[in-house]
C-alpha cells in the first residue's frame, strides 16, 4: 500500500512539472511572438527613446546661436525642420526667435501668425528699415517662441535689394539691433535664431547666411539626394571668404526616412560618409502626422505630441543643443 501512494505522489509532482514546463514553453513562444513583432519592437524602441528624453538635461548655450535652414532643392522637408526645431526648443524652456524668410511664408503659417498683405513683415525690415522689434510676433500656441512673419511682397524683394546699401548685411544688421533691444529693455536673451531660407540662392539667401554663425540642411533621404548640394556649399564658402568668416556648416538633418526601403538607408549611409562630424544621429521619418500638421497651423510638437514625427524632431532638437 506504501508504495502505491508513493506511486500516486510521484505520478502528482510528474503531473505538475510537466504542467509548469508547458506554461513555461507556452509564455516563451509567447514572450517570442511579441519580441518578433515589428509593431512591438517598434514601441518598445519609442518608450525607450521617450524615456531618455525625459532624463536628457538640455543647458542653455552661453550665446544666441542664429541658425540659417537652407537647401536650394524644394520639397526636402526645410520649412518643416525650422518650425519643428523650433516648437521643439521652444518646448524645452528655450528662448526661440524664427526668422521667415521665405515668400511662400509656409513657416508663418504653420506657427499660426497672421501674414496677410497688409502685416508688417520681414519684407519691411529688409527694404523699408523697420526694426525687427516693431514686426517681432508671438506664436500663439507655444510660449517662448517668437515669429518675424513673411508677406507676399517678399517676392519681389530680390529685385529691391539690388540697388540698397549693404543689401547683404540688412537682416544681419537687424537681428544685432534686436539684440540690444531686448538687452536694453530688460528681456531674456535670445538661445536659437532660426531662419527659413526659399529654395534658391538669391540675395534672401545670402541675407540669411550673413546673419547668421551656423547653416542647417535638411536632406531628404531619397534619390539625387545630394544633387546641387556642392554648389550650396560653395556659396556658403563665398560668404565665409567674403561677408561672414565664422558661418559654418553644423548640422545635418535626414529628413523623409522611410526604415522600410534599402535605398533610404543607403542615401543615409551616403550622407554619412560624405559629412561624418555634421550629421545628425536623429533622423526624421516619413510621417503622416508631420505632413497634417501644418493644415491645422501648428507644428507637430502640438498637433501630436505622441506621434514618432514629434519624438523625432524632439531628439534632434536635444542633440542640437549638445552639439553646441
Amino acid at each position: 500500500m506504501q508504495e502505491k501512494r508513493v506511486s500516486r505522489e510521484t505520478s502528482g509532482a510528474a503531473k505538475a512539472a510537466n504542467a509548469a514546463a508547458s506554461t513555461a514553453e507556452g509564455s516563451s513562444i509567447l514572450e517570442s511572438l511579441t519580441a518578433s513583432s515589428p509593431l512591438a519592437a517598434e514601441l518598445a524602441d519609442e518608450n525607450r527613446r521617450r524615456k531618455k528624453l525625459t532624463t536628457t538635461e538640455l543647458t542653455r548655450p552661453g550665446h544666441t546661436r542664429a541658425i540659417t535652414v537652407s537647401n536650394q532643392k524644394g520639397g526636402v522637408g526645410k520649412t518643416t525642420s525650422t518650425v519643428n526645431l523650433s516648437a521643439a526648443l521652444a518646448d524645452q524652456g528655450f528662448n526661440v526667435l524664427v526668422i521667415d524668410i521665405d515668400p511662400q511664408g509656409n513657416a508663418s503659417t504653420a506657427l499660426g501668425v497672421e501674414h496677410s498683405a497688409d502685416t508688417d513683415s520681414v519684407y519691411d525690415v529688409l527694404i523699408e528699415d523697420f526694426a525687427l522689434a516693431d514686426v517681432v510676433t508671438d506664436c500663439p500656441d507655444i510660449p517662448r517662441l517668437q515669429v518675424v512673419p513673411a508677406t507676399i511682397h517678399l517676392a519681389g524683394a530680390e529685385i529691391e535689394l539690388v540697388s540698397l546699401v549693404a543689401r547683404e548685411q540688412r537682416l544681419a544688421r537687424a537681428l544685432a539691433e534686436y539684440h540690444r533691444y531686448r538687452e536694453e529693455n530688460g528681456l531674456q536673451r535670445l538661445d536659437f535664431v532660426f531662419i527659413d531660407c526659399p529654395p534658391s540662392l538669391g540675395l534672401l539667401t545670402v541675407n540669411a547666411f550673413v546673419a547668421a554663425q551656423e547653416v542647417l540642411i535638411p536632406i531628404q533621404c531619397e534619390y539625387y539626394a545630394l544633387e546641387g548640394l556642392s554648389q550650396l556649399l560653395n556659396n556658403i564658402g563665398m560668404i565665409q571668404k567674403h561677408l561672414n568668416p565664422p558661418l559654418k556648416v553644423s548640422t545635418i538633418l535626414l529628413t523623409m526616412y522611410d526604415g522600410r526601403t534599402n535605398l533610404a538607408s543607403q542615401v543615409a549611409g551616403e550622407v554619412r560618409e560624405h559629412f561624418p562630424d555634421s550629421v545628425l544621429k536623429s533622423v526624421i521619418p516619413r510621417s503622416v502626422r508631420i505632413s497634417e500638421a501644418p493644415s491645422y497651423q501648428q507644428t507637430v510638437i502640438t498637433y501630436d505630441r505622441s506621434s514618432t514625427g514629434a519624438l523625432a524632431y524632439l531628439e534632434a532638437a536635444a542633440e542640437l543643443v549638445q552639439r553646441s
